[in-house]
């Protein structure tokens, strides 16, 4: 699609304001600054002042990515809201990534990896990847007790929050690996965004990634589970 692009990453899905600015295989600059609350009204100054800090404008990019979740309702909407209209201003696409494609990114290549994050009460978020990206929607399950339906592929491995629980829970099905953080989010965003520009075909518009249902209590989002 291009050969070179300039990206603007950023993401608002947990307890932070993270942003990266990438050209090509080169980080141009990465914030990630942690906040509780806030992240409306600081989001805009930080994508100002990255742009600023390397001389650059807002119709000098090429793409826009962004973090859909899960996570923080109110936050991930913040980010996505952001990119939808910045990309129809500028006539650039956004590219929406979820936390479960940037884990399975910083993990070691596998053909079938089970991607879990941690959600409310000690359940997980999980999602099966086959051959680095998606095969099942993503689902809500108790680690120490997968459900029956959960069926995996032989050599399977499982990967972030409560990985060896699974893996056990599983009989052996799955080999649990190390990862359980995004240690370098942004990066990593704009990084798979850049991935998935090269790829061809369409790209939908970014849209929340919701697990569980929206009513539930805002208090009761999961952890923060991508870390500055």
């Amino acid at each position: 699609m291009m050969n070179v692009p300039l990206i603007l990453g950023f993401d608002t899905s947990v307890a932070h304001c993270a942003a990266a600015l990438r050209h090509g295989d080169n980080i141009l600059l990465s914030r990630t600054e942690g906040m509780t609350r806030g992240q409306a009204e600081r989001l805009m100054p930080l994508l100002e002042y990255m742009l600023t800090a390397e001389g650059l404008g807002w119709c000098d990019l090429d793409a826009l990515a962004v973090g859909i979740g899960p996570g923080n309702f109110t936050g991930i909407r913040i980010s996505v809201s952001a990119a939808r209209g910045l990309a129809l201003a500028l006539g650039i696409p956004a590219v929406g990534i979820s936390a479960f494609e940037l884990l399975a990114a910083e993990a070691e290549p596998a053909e079938h990896q089970l991607v879990s994050l941690p959600a409310p009460r000690g359940s997980v978020y999980v999602q099966l990847f086959t051959g680095g990206r998606a095969s099942e929607p993503p689902r809500q399950i108790d680690p120490s007790n997968p459900p029956a339906d959960l069926l995996l592929p032989s050599g399977c491995q499982v990967i972030g929050a409560q990985a060896t629980q699974i893996a056990n829970a599983l009989a052996g099905a799955a080999l649990p690996a190390t990862v359980a953080t995004i240690t370098t989010l942004p990066e990593t965003l704009t990084r798979v965004a850049q991935d998935r520009l090269a790829a061809p075909g369409t790209l939908p518009q970014p849209a929340p990634l919701y697990v569980r249902s929206a009513d539930a209590a805002p208090p009761r989002d999961a952890p923060p589970v991508i870390l500055p």
